[in-house]
């Protein structure tokens, strides 16, 4: 099987049988987006979706976190995994979104990087559900699944977006993203993958290998 055909395959069963997959995380504004996803890293969007409630009741635009104080805000998510830097880089992000953005989330994906807590996975993602950008943000389940159906021989997130980039068309990137990623946690997990019900098993390279 060629690399064009495994692409194909998958690609064409998503887009059949999956026509619609979004984030789990629970936001109504790109700020509120990019304060989810920031604290999804290392993190569950289950965790994240029981944490911030309270967060944006308390801090419901980036002008209110940023004159938050770190207490505050450590309080608060004190749930989630690495609070303690999570509280800084938030409260740093709404620092900068109104110093440099004039308070909102801007589209550019270095921009957003330059903001205290963004990486290019979570850039890309709030660029990819905001702004529809032709973006794919790899992380953990991305990376594993990528490489395990054989999409991507890349050794870091970023050689395997790169990948991705180069053989998804730019009109299904967005999409793309989220039928990885589901198909990650809930199929082909970390620990014990569903292979023998997985319906990408024929284009599987790693159960092809079996």
């Amino acid at each position: 099987m060629t690399l064009k055909q495994r692409y194909e395959g998958i690609l064409g069963y998503f887009r059949d049988n999956v026509p619609i997959a979004e984030s789990e995380l629970h936001f109504a504004s790109p700020y509120q987006l990019l304060v989810a996803t920031i604290l999804s890293a290392q993190c569950t969007d289950k965790r994240v979706n029981l944490t911030t409630p309270a967060l944006f009741s308390a801090y419901p635009t980036p002008q209110a976190l940023a004159e938050a104080s770190f207490d505050d805000v450590l309080e608060l998510i004190r749930s989630i995994s690495y609070p303690n830097s999570k509280a800084r880089h938030l409260i740093g992000m709404a620092q900068k979104l109104l110093a440099d953005f004039g308070g909102e989330v801007p589209s550019d994906i270095d921009a957003l990087m330059s903001l205290p807590g963004v990486g290019r996975k979570t850039a890309n993602v709030v660029a990819s559900i905001t702004w529809r950008q032709p973006v794919i943000a790899v992380d953990t389940h991305v990376f594993r699944v990528s490489r395990r159906l054989g999409l991507s021989r890349g050794t870091t997130p970023r050689a395997v977006e790169l990948d991705l980039e180069k053989h998804i068309p730019e009109d299904l990137r967005p999409i793309a993203h989220h039928w990885l990623i589901l198909h990650g946690r809930y199929i082909c997990t970390a620990q014990k993958p569903k292979c023998a019900s997985c319906p990408l098993a024929q284009w599987c390279k790693d159960f092809a290998s079996r």
